[in-house]
């Protein structure tokens, strides 16, 4: 037979010829054995109709296709073998449709907007891949096995993820993914579902389960973080998509309602289980509620997969359809994860869980914009993220129907203008990032801080725009005074990851940075205003004012979009001042003057303990360990600080403890572990 090659590239075709389909099913194109149908990087073809590749047709797409049915109850999308049944799951024989990547090794970057004096959008994203939206096709009849190409960041000892393919039975992951899957709990070889209700993870006991939540939040086992690997090897994942319609609508309300965590997490699941070891919630710290309680930490938290071939964007989902919303409105809304970082995720029965190095979005309501790492609000093909609502006072409807867009970067409801946000009004939001950046360029962390007239300084428990930073970060700002600089009731509780002040009252004033890692040797600068990056090295904004950093033993020195410094940091933690307005000397002369120690006690896997790490100026120190009662457990005087200090507590005895540590010129800290 003649081999037919059709390429599309930066075209938009279209196939409507619905008079041409008068059989059923109804097939609208049809790839014959020995023809390829190649759509090209950035192209996009509408079908619209069914579709259908047959026997060693190929389907092979870089770009956008679009499915959209003209008959719904006929349509269809299906893979076929050379006697026109179609193709079983895992069969390596009949019509292949295969999604690309194109750029495989990007997987761990993000699309940005280019610089907006030039340009709306970056045309040449630096991660693109195949898409594939299908529209009014019954799940009956989409039986067509779609070849999904996936790579993604080593999330630890389980990866997180979404599988968007309808009756897909788990025991074929093990082919698809590379890694023999068991049904043992904790083996880290499991397969495990969320429960946004019960705010708790269900293995599956059966491999032989075939798939039916388009929504679902999956963990893959990954033991040693090695044994399943998806960020050096391209991957391919098979199956068939879900269908649109009323199961990709979901109700977000009762999030954990009724659960009791008990002191510090320490209750137990239905698995015995403690809660701490993989509930955290860095939402409800970062706005001063205590950790654990009973009302909204770890509760009101809802976790998804984004369930479709093609991007979602969240952009949106705060604002009302007439605003430029996309029908989605979520107004009970905190905030957004949507990625998690390289080597997070730790879970276990007692050990500390959750995830560090995420990135977070908050919102501001005042002026209806997205406050952090808003690039990141495009969820890919196989990818998961978490809402965090306020409370459970308002039942939310997520349509994730709406949601679903080819683009790569995500929407915004007005464009940028200097000028007209100073004709408009000085109530903006506006928001540095500071890049940590390797010697190679390759970002090690980030951190954000933001200003707006309507903001508060300081600790409050009433901010829904803070996050906390990890343990695993490498970058963050603390808590400020309300004259600048530490805010040491604190610095011992938590760090963050977005941080806010208002832009009136503490103008000029310091926002204490940190840097912990000897690997950062420079940092980048992103200035936004509405959530939008001005244009390069642009430092004014709209009130007239912008932001400037002080290093440690430098000047004050003015902040421009996309300005990339020198640094010198060290693993103990390197200082260093963030200032939305120009301080005066007199400020300057204050702002330093208490500020937290560096010694920090931190939970240390590969030797299931925890461990003083000290300040690299303490000599010698104290370490008194208490239990919840206020008895001595452990003491241990004049200590060489030169070496990490193990606190060696008896594994089987789970409790909670509050370490007191000394230097020897008397400067002191205090935290509670669990263990």
């Amino acid at each position: 037979m003649k081999k037919n090659y059709l390429t599309i590239g930066l075209l938009a075709l279209s196939f409507s010829a619905q008079a041409q389909m008068t059989t059923t099913p109804k097939v609208l194109c049809h790839v014959d054995a020995g023809a390829t149908f190649y759509v090209g990087k950035g192209a996009l073809v509408y079908n619209g109709g069914g579709l259908q590749v047959k026997d060693t047709g190929l389907w092979q797409n870089h770009g956008n296709v679009m499915v959209v049915a003209s008959d719904a109850a006929n349509d269809v999308f299906r893979t076929l073998t050379s006697t026109g049944g179609d193709k079983a799951e895992g069969a390596t024989s009949g019509g292949t449709i295969v999604n690309k990547l194109n750029e495989p090794t990007a997987y761990a970057s993000v699309n940005i907007k280019d610089d907006p004096a030039t340009t709306t959008v970056d045309e040449s994203s630096v991660y693109t891949y195949g898409q594939l939206y299908i529209s009014g096709v019954a799940q009956d009849n989409i039986k067509g096995i779609v070849n999904q190409e996936y790579r993604n960041v080593n999330h630890g000892a389980y990866q997180q993820i979404a599988l968007p393919f309808f009756g897909k039975t788990l025991s074929t992951l093990s082919t698809d993914l590379g890694k023999t899957f068991t049904t043992q709990r904790w083996s880290q070889n499991e397969i495990l579902k969320w429960d946004n209700a019960n705010v708790i993870f269900h293995h599956f006991t059966n491999l032989g389960t075939q798939l039916s939540d388009g929504t679902g939040y999956y963990i893959l086992g990954n033991k040693y973080n090695t044994t399943l690997d998806v960020s050096t090897v391209t991957r391919t994942i098979q199956g068939v998509p879900y269908a649109d319609g009323a199961a990709m609508t979901k109700t977000l309300q009762n999030g954990g309602n009724g659960l009791n965590f008990g002191s510090y997490g320490q209750n137990t699941n239905q698995y015995n289980e403690k809660y701490y070891s993989y509930v955290w919630d860095s939402f409800d710290i970062a706005r001063g509620q205590a950790a654990w309680n009973a009302t909204t930490f770890g509760k009101n938290t809802y976790q998804f997969g984004n369930p479709f071939l093609t991007n979602l964007d969240l952009r949106n989902i705060f604002i009302n359809e007439g605003a430029g919303g996309d029908g989605v409105h979520l107004t009970n809304i905190y905030g957004i994860r949507v990625e998690q970082g390289q080597g997070s995720i730790q879970y276990s029965q007692t050990t500390g869980g959750g995830a560090s190095t995420e990135r977070f979005v908050t919102w501001d309501t005042a002026n209806n914009v997205p406050v952090g790492s808003v690039d990141w609000l495009i969820v890919r093909p196989g990818s998961v993220f978490t809402i965090k609502l306020i409370d459970n006072a308002t039942a939310e409807t997520l349509d994730l129907n709406k949601l679903r867009r080819f683009n790569y970067i995500p929407r915004t409801t007005v464009a940028y203008s200097v000028t007209a946000a100073k004709n408009s009004s000085s109530s903006t939001v506006k928001q540095l990032g500071v890049i940590a950046l390797d010697a190679n360029g390759n970002e090690l962390g980030v951190t954000y801080y933001a200003v707006s007239p309507n903001y508060t300084s300081g600790h409050a428990n009433t901010t829904i725009r803070q996050t906390a930073a990890g343990s695993n970060d490498v970058i963050g700002t603390y808590e400020e005074a309300i004259t600048g600089g530490y805010d040491t009731n604190f610095t011992n509780t938590y760090w963050l990851n977005i941080n806010e002040a208002n832009e009136v009252d503490f103008n000029g004033k310091a926002i204490p940075m940190v840097m912990y890692s000897d690997l950062i040797k420079s940092l980048k600068f992103e200035v936004r205003e509405n959530a939008e990056l001005v244009p390069s090295g642009t430092h004014n904004l709209s009130a007239g004012e912008g932001f400037f950093y002080k290093l440690a033993n430098g000047n004050v020195m003015p902040i421009s979009q996309g300005q990339i410094i020198p640094v010198t940091a060290v693993n103990s933690g390197t200082e260093a001042n963030l200032y939305y307005g120009q301080p005066n000397s007199t400020v300057l002369g204050t702002q330093n003057t208490v500020k937290p120690s560096r010694t920090m006690v931190i939970f240390n896997p590969q030797i299931d303990q925890y461990v003083v790490r000290f300040d690299p100026n303490w000599k010698k120190a104290d370490v008194q360990v208490f239990d919840m009662s206020g008895k001595l457990i452990f003491g241990k005087d004049k200590i060489n600080t030169s070496a990490d200090f193990v606190i060696e507590l008896d594994k089987a005895n789970k409790s909670v403890y509050v370490v007191s540590v000394t230097s020897e010129t008397g400067e002191k800290i205090n935290t509670k572990i669990i263990r």
